[in-house]
């Protein structure tokens, strides 16, 4: 098939590859180049970088309703668009184009976690099953009708970042399959039960600021979910500090506050929760690279008593 592929992140690109394999990718639409890190140096999305890769045609509209974009992609004749987290939304006219429509690669079991972050959210929320979900494109959020889902685990170590790996690998080999069943006109369309909806927004600066008062379970959630970004911080004394890796310990210690520094040792510092404690083992301070707590501590003071916030 001609297909015209809508995607941004890393995600994204096994899809692409799967495509540029077994069909005919005859452009792509991903996000302008951003500028990023200290130097502010522009960019590539990931998806852009595969395209250039084998000479796709990269169409960056910083707007999908923009006329001239729209008139654009209609000469591509394409028989199907193709979108996995593209980040913008497709009009009725865009989705409506191709003679088989639009489908997208979704990071969830619709109709859980519909909306921008369902990976992030998926771990966040200490889910233990999730999969990958493609979906016919209709008007409204991540509504459309289902084609073909597969389940996964998610395990006690995974992160945002290898759970989002494992599945652009799953989805990628589900699209596949997908498109050969919509090419052979056996595709399924089940519609999705809107009452058992949930949402996945997109994530912020705050998301990630970790609150000592919740479970043990619940902020190691948060830390994995939003790793390797946008990541989850807390703030010692005025200081503001990334935590990327913690250990929960069974020491409950009673007369502490929580987020209280309870203990410091070779391997890191202790924090009280909820219920228990945690060893923050991994972190990073603005403007310095992620290490072990315990190097961190060789140069800086890290002291028992200190609530962090």
């Amino acid at each position: 098939m001609k297909v015209v592929f809508m995607g941004t992140p890393e995600f994204a690109v096994k899809s692409l590859e799967m495509l540029i394999e077994k069909h005919q990718v005859v452009a792509v639409v991903t996000q302008p180049d951003r500028p990023k890190g200290r130097g502010k140096k522009m960019v590539f999305p990931a998806v852009k970088e595969k395209a250039l890769e084998h000479n796709i045609p990269v169409l960056q509209p910083e707007s999908a309703k923009n006329a001239d974009f729209i008139s654009e992609l209609k000469k591509y004749e394409a028989d199907i668009f193709v979108v996995a987290a593209y980040g913008q939304i497709l009009t009725e006219e865009v989705l409506n184009m191709p003679m088989y429509g639009s489908v997208n690669v979704h990071g969830s079991l619709l109709p859980k976690y519909r909306g921008a972050g369902p990976i992030q959210w998926s771990v966040i929320n200490g889910e233990k099953i999730t999969g990958v979900t493609i979906m016919y494109m209709a008007k409204g959020l991540d509504s459309g009708d289902m084609i073909s889902s597969v389940e996964m685990e998610i395990s006690d170590d995974d992160t945002y970042g290898t759970l989002s790996d494992r599945m652009a690998e799953v989805g990628a080999e589900l699209l596949g399959r997908t498109l050969v069943e919509i090419e052979n006109g056996t595709a399924k369309r089940i519609p999705q039960n809107h009452d058992e909806s949930t949402y996945a927004p997109m994530l912020t600066k705050e998301t990630g600021h970790i609150d000592w008062n919740k479970t043990s379970r619940e902020i190691s959630c948060l830390i994995r979910g939003l790793d390797p970004q946008p990541g989850a911080y807390t703030i010692y004394n005025d200081e503001v500090l990334k935590v990327w890796k913690v250990v929960i310990l069974e020491n409950t210690y009673p007369n502490a506050l929580c987020g209280e520094i309870v203990e410091t040792n070779k391997k890191g510092f202790i924090v009280k929760t909820a219920d228990k404690a945690i060893l923050v083992a991994v972190i990073q301070a603005k403007g310095g690279k992620a290490m072990p707590s315990d190097a961190y501590m060789r140069g800086h003071a890290i002291e028992t008593g200190v609530v962090l916030r």
